[in-house]
């Protein structure tokens, strides 16, 4: 018998109770994705049963995706995790898995490139986390790894993102780094 989660499949009752979320965060922020229906989103995601479990998988952890455009050329539907704050089941990890081998002791359990890869989502990039914070004000209190480039990786680095004082800030950090109040925002396209 093989597991719900391996065969990346959700159950009739988890597929609908998603949708139901997804229609209502839909409606109640128009505001993310004007000119959009949710009969057309809801359509294309009804034919994609592997991106539905990744948007489950955002749901689990805490991310409240959302659609936040799309791409007219694909006509693919673009999600962000749009929680006011960073979502809570990934916080508390380093960058990458490179950074979760360097470290010695006090290790966290796993890193965010490779929990992103496992829900079939990627980190937002700067640029992209700087237009979802055109759509309302997130990450006030906590803060968001974003996608580093490959330079400042190279050094030890990592970036990541939040709001203070009315502002998006950029930060950077050793990748080994990780700490309870910080998490990552994902992004996925159907």
């Amino acid at each position: 018998m093989k597991d719900v989660e391996t065969k990346k499949e959700l159950s009739p009752k988890q597929r609908d109770e998603l949708l139901n979320t997804l229609a209502a965060r839909f409606e109640k922020n128009m505001n993310r994705h004007k000119g959009l229906e949710w009969a057309k989103v809801k359509a294309k995601l009804e034919a994609n049963t592997e991106k539905l479990w990744s948007l489950n998988e955002m749901e689990r952890t805490g991310g409240e995706p959302d659609v936040v455009g799309s791409n007219k050329k694909t006509g693919e539907y673009i999600f962000y995790d749009c929680s006011a704050e960073s979502p809570k089941g990934r916080r508390s990890f380093c960058y990458d898995g490179e950074a979760l081998e360097s470290r010695k002791e006090h290790k966290p359990k796993n890193n965010a490139i490779d929990i992103a890869a496992a829900m079939g989502i990627e980190l937002l990039t700067e640029e992209q986390y700087r237009e979802l914070q055109e759509l309302g004000d997130f990450d006030t209190k906590t803060s968001s790894w974003v996608q580093t480039p490959t330079d400042i990786r190279e050094l030890g680095g990592a970036l990541f993102c939040d709001r203070r004082y009315g502002n998006v800030f950029v930060y950077h950090n050793g990748a080994e780094s990780y700490y309870a109040a910080r998490a990552f925002r994902g992004s996925l396209r159907v």
